[in-house]
């Protein structure tokens, strides 16, 4: 089995990759192969809202110039899937909000690419917005047909400067609660 996580921050390797980091170890740990990507620094576009790959059903976005189709082939690839978001304006990132368009475009155009694999977001927070954040992650996994793992509460982590997460004991607490959740969703889903 595998996971793989999209980090959505502008920041490679801040509170959004450690969070995502947390949940990752997690799942190594139960022998599950990982993968983080990150978005930062990568060409990606909104969806122009061509319907091409409507048309053509091949697992594709029209749209070729950037990244997408690699994330694309990376989700339909995994068995479970994280999106990681830091929380930009009370919303997610407008490279996540990308992925989202573009992949849950492409996912729905081909028989819902990713029902039935397991999902879940993570969201970094300095102090207000995240549970918008939240929801926006999670309605990219539930219109695409896919199962969202819970944990013992909501995917939050709090912190502003990198490493700042860190010191949210409850945050990382879920973060490994998340983690170990999906591996045993994981294994019930895929036995």
């Amino acid at each position: 089995m595998k996971v793989v996580a999209f980090n959505g921050s502008a920041r490679r390797e801040g509170n959004t990759a450690l969070l995502l980091s947390t949940v990752l170890a997690e799942l190594a740990a139960e022998g599950i192969d990982t993968e983080i990507y990150h978005l930062a620094g990568k060409p990606i576009q909104g969806c122009i809202a061509c319907f091409q790959c409507f048309k053509n059903k091949d697992r594709r976005c029209a749209v070729a110039k950037d990244i997408v189709n690699e994330c694309v082939e990376k989700m339909a690839g995994a068995d479970g899937i994280l999106l990681g978001s830091p929380t930009y304006f009370a919303d997610v990132s407008a490279s996540m909000k990308a992925l989202i368009e573009r992949c849950g475009m492409v996912g729905r155009a081909n028989g819902d690419l990713y029902r039935r694999k397991v999902g879940a977001g993570v969201v970094a927070v300095r102090r207000a917005g995240a549970y918008h954040v939240f929801s926006s992650l999670n309605a990219f996994f539930l219109i695409g047909q896919m199962i969202v793992c819970g944990s013992s509460y909501w995917n939050i982590g709090r912190g502003r400067e990198p490493g700042e997460v860190a010191g949210d004991e409850e945050g990382m607490k879920t973060m490994r609660d998340l983690g170990r959740n999906m591996a045993w969703l994981l294994k019930r889903v895929n036995g």
